[in-house]
């Protein structure tokens, strides 16, 4: 076997879903400079704030979707992991969080141990954005300086509109899709708008578009919120869905700063108003079901429906260990896939 692994990372998720626990993960996540992009003092002093009482909302939170094997997103990407093992024949095929337990630290410095000569390091993110993709590459470039780690580098480049992904979105939504509905909405993770400022020259123009089409491949390269369009299209395009039939949200903001819109919450009542009462939900910017879709969509977003007049509810799971992305993300892994690296 040659020596050559793959890294998968996701963000992670608390060691329990008590309290303690959950505060030490929501420290370490708020505190990255590439979720909360502030001036270090002032960071310091919204996160004080926030883990006042936030730790025990989202403990109950974690409570309420918790399996007896422990975290879904964990659990979930174990799975993946195990799966990949078998298709992968370059090497060992390793996953780490980028917050959390196992960290990235550990699983490197287990894999020099190992005298592995090439690392393939596969962010678990369709599309690209500093709080998901460019996070783990500068913790891959920390730890990289910090013990020396002489290796070949590969990464997984955004996939957002890779045909294999978009397939394998469709056929994981295909019995969903055959049943009687109404509407369909795509719920991506939201991200502040001045995350897409940073990245983009005209951000107002970024931001007022409804099709990615409508702008050119310099916005598609580098805006997050064009890319979740452009997924969204792509696979509608690829589902046969009339274009009435489905739509796009952001869910997730944290905060009084303006994030990306509609925001999921809202648009839901925007759908009961317009008369869907039967409704599915897909969260396409994750790849394995976590808190944000399990609880947030899964359990308060059916609860919000249901209550406000909806009669059918179906959150489509994420790809996760599905045979189908297990074969694609294994393709999009391979050498002649990623893009050579130096960390």
């Amino acid at each position: 076997m040659v020596n050559h692994a793959l890294l998968l990372v996701n963000l992670g998720s608390p060691n329990s879903p008590q309290v303690q626990d959950v505060k030490s993960y929501l420290k370490e996540f708020l505190m990255d400079r590439y979720v909360i992009d502030l001036p270090w003092p002032i960071r310091r002093l919204l996160v004080a704030m926030i883990l006042m009482k936030r730790p025990e909302l989202s403990s109950h939170a974690y409570q309420s979707i918790w399996w007896k094997e422990g975290s879904p997103l964990r659990v979930l990407s174990e799975r993946l992991q195990r799966m990949m093992q078998m298709h992968w024949q370059h090497g060992t095929v390793v996953m780490a969080m980028r917050y959390g337990q196992p960290s990235i630290e550990s699983v490197l410095l287990t894999l020099v141990k190992q005298d592995v000569k090439e690392i393939t390091l596969a962010p678990l993110y369709p599309q690209f954005a500093d709080s998901t993709i460019t996070t783990v590459v500068e913790e891959v470039k920390r730890v990289v300086k910090k013990h020396a780690i002489n290796v070949i580098w590969h990464i997984l480049p955004p996939f957002y509109q890779n045909s294999l992904y978009i397939q394998a979105l469709v056929n994981n939504a295909q019995d969903a899709l055959q049943q009687d509905y109404d509407h369909l909405l795509l719920s991506f993770h939201g991200v502040p708008e001045r995350h897409i400022h940073k990245l983009v020259n005209d951000p107002a123009h970024s931001l007022q578009v409804v099709h990615s089409s409508e702008i050119d491949g310099r916005y598609l390269e580098v805006c997050y919120r064009t890319q979740c369009l452009k997924t969204a299209e792509l696979f509608a395009e690829q589902a046969k869905l009339p274009k009435d039939k489905w739509s796009v949200s952001f869910q997730s903001r944290l905060g009084r700063t303006k994030w990306i819109e509609p925001y999921t919450d809202m648009y839901l009542n925007k759908l009961l108003a317009k008369g869907v009462k039967k409704l599915l939900v897909m969260c396409p910017a994750f790849v394995a079901d976590c808190l944000e879709t399990l609880e947030e969509i899964g359990i308060r977003g059916r609860k919000q429906f249901l209550e406000g007049g909806g009669t059918l509810f179906e959150l489509i799971p994420c790809l996760n260990d599905h045979p189908s992305w297990v074969v694609v993300l294994n393709q999009l892994c391979q050498p002649e896939q990623t893009k050579p690296v130096i960390f």
